[in-house]
């Protein structure tokens, strides 16, 4: 393991770019297909990621880098196999969106002379308005799509709006699964308004999805030592603390930390992280099949802000939410337990507010709810078209892999990336691509994880580069790579500043 400060290198960011652009080009095209070579990709993408942590490389996005992804992004959209129930105008309008936004977006962050905050406002401001303009085109054009998952979550808002308990149902006209409710409570709840308001759940999918997006520039604009250059050439700035409520003894006697040459505004960072989010390969078909993953980021990047922002107990909130609506992310709070800015204090009390949030649905029906989204799920049949190593060893070699080789990888990737947040206590921006790594080798393994579980994991990748600190030269003061990282806190969330 190196030691030291990482440092950030423009090769860095230019493979970081083709990676990602690989591993969401591949997923696009993973949509109901199965192809050794894209389960090949997303193994050597795990691989990576994992080396990435390990090793400790920084990753700072640059201009090129951005330029590649959203430029590549387009191209991936117009000419790689995209999947979706949209009527022939209704997918040339929305792939429009998806096209000419992110050249735009490339155009406007991408040039030398754009370092204005002006440039980088409008380019996320294109980047929403081409969105909401692909989700809108999505939803109209494609009003009833033949997958079970918008019949069910369509159903079960229309059943929380009777007051009937969605997990004792039968569907009507559902393609797929015909009398379970598979995902925990709250992803009907919080989606339900988008069905009452508008008359279809994607409605509030979208919504979940933009609020994800402001909270990238809550995110990003709070990172630690982030200081205009204004106030740092006036010796004037002093860095935002990690965590805001810290207790401070008097002056504070830490260097001034100025940009380095050319260095990139934290809004130029946001709205490149938020254009990669809105744009990523495959973004028309998770629209179109009303996959629900943009509605656990929301709740992940909410987590993240209230934590950056010193706020560690209100971000129970967000993720007991997130967690009261997919089984898959209590595999995160292992990892967050041993986080010392979390703790482990606010992680029982995440699950036990999660316990209180499904309450309701497991005591209307024990055996209903417990049938639904766990015994369903665990004898569930393979999927065909699930490019994962479980469905390489049944499709190409013809093996039933026993459901414990999938426990053993998970529970082992799980302790070891827990035992290594524990004694490393890495900054927020690494701790979510560990967080991305367990949800990635849990998909890899499984044999139901298609391109929306993937997305998520490489979203979380994505915000990590949000909430890395950006600011590497010091006034004042000798250099250093990572200014005002966030510290171990005790379980009081409170530390000193330093003197």
């Amino acid at each position: 393991m190196p030691t030291g400060a990482p440092t950030s290198r423009p090769s860095h960011a230019t493979v970081f770019a083709v990676a990602w652009l690989v591993f969401f080009t591949v997923l696009q095209w993973s949509v109901v297909r199965y192809r050794v070579p894209i389960v090949a990709t997303l193994t050597v993408a795990t691989v990576a990621l994992a080396l990435w942590q390990w090793r400790g490389w920084r990753v700072e996005l640059t201009r090129p880098a951005v330029v590649l992804m959203l430029a590549g992004s387009a191209l991936a959209t117009l000419l790689v196999p995209l999947f979706s129930y949209l009527s022939p105008t209704g997918l040339a309008v929305a792939t429009s969106a998806l096209v000419v936004g992110p050249l735009a977006v490339a155009a406007l962050l991408g040039s030398p002379g754009t370092t204005s905050r002006r440039s980088a406002r409008a380019a996320g401001g294109t980047a929403v308005l081409a969105y909401v303009v692909a989700a809108a085109t999505a939803v109209l054009s494609s009003p009833r799509p033949r997958i079970d998952v918008w019949v069910t979550l369509q159903q079960a808002s229309d059943a929380l709006a009777r007051g009937e308990n969605f997990y004792a149902m039968r569907w009507t006209g559902s393609p797929g699964i015909q009398d379970a409710f598979t995902y925990l409570p709250w992803t009907a709840a919080l989606l339900a308004p988008g069905r009452w308001l508008a008359g279809d759940v994607r409605w509030a999918l979208t919504a979940w999805t933009l609020l994800a997006v402001a909270g990238v520039f809550f995110l990003t604009l709070h990172v630690p030592g982030a200081v205009s250059a204004g106030a740092a050439s006036r010796g004037t700035a002093s860095p935002s603390p990690a965590f805001p409520g810290a207790i401070s003894p008097g002056p504070v006697a830490t260097p001034v930390v100025a940009p380095t040459a050319g260095a990139l505004p934290p809004v130029w960072t946001a709205a490149a992280v938020a254009a990669l989010l809105l744009f990523a390969p495959g973004t028309l078909t998770q629209l179109d099949q009303a996959w629900t993953e943009p509605l656990l980021f929301a709740g992940l990047v909410g987590w993240a802000v209230l934590v950056r922002r010193g706020h560690a107990w209100w971000a129970v909130v967000p993720l007991a939410l997130a967690c009261a609506s997919k089984q898959h992310l209590a595999l995160l709070l292992p990892v967050l337990l041993l986080w010392r800015p979390f703790g482990w204090r606010r992680t029982v009390a995440t699950g036990a507010l999660t316990g209180v949030l499904i309450a309701p649905w497991f005591l209307a029906s024990p055996a209903d709810f417990v049938h639904d989204t766990i015994t369903l799920l665990l004898s569930f049949h393979p999927i065909k078209f699930a490019n994962t190593l479980y469905l390489l060893a049944l499709n190409t070699f013809g093996v039933t892999l026993p459901f414990y080789v999938t426990g053993v990888v998970v529970l082992g990737t799980l302790a070891a990336v827990a035992a290594t947040v524990w004694r490393r206590q890495p900054p927020l921006d690494a701790l979510l691509r560990w967080l991305a790594l367990v949800l990635l080798v849990a998909n890899l393994v499984n044999k139901q994880a298609f391109y929306n579980q993937f997305w998520l994991v490489g979203a979380l990748v994505v915000l990590s580069l949000a909430a890395a600190p950006q600011l590497d030269r010091v006034v004042g003061g000798e250099p250093q790579t990572r200014a005002h990282e966030e510290a171990p806190t005790p379980e009081g969330g409170r530390v000193p500043s330093p003197g």
